[in-house]
């Protein structure tokens, strides 16, 4: 990409369309992940200071896989970005 912005002019890389929207990855679908996968990530937490508890550390980081498989999944229902919003 060319940067043809001179000294008094902000450079500016993204469209003004792209923010229309919102910030990018505020869907339902990236806020159910992130969600999961926090969960998941905090009993893998207090997993690993009880303990450790292995067996409640390795159920949280099959709830954080599922998150970003929930993710996806909704993503693919529809409930993620729509196409035309990507670059």
């Amino acid at each position: 990409m060319v940067d043809n912005t001179t000294a008094d002019q902000a450079a500016t890389y993204e469209s003004e369309d792209a923010h229309a929207g919102g910030l990018h990855g505020s869907t339902p679908a990236a806020w159910t992940a992130v969600v999961i996968v926090l969960v998941g990530f905090t009993l893998g937490a207090i997993a690993m200071v009880m303990g450790p508890n292995w067996v409640l550390f390795w159920i949280s980081a099959a709830i954080a896989v599922a998150g970003g498989l929930v993710g996806k999944v909704m993503q693919l229902l529809g409930f993620g970005a729509k196409s035309s919003d990507h670059h």
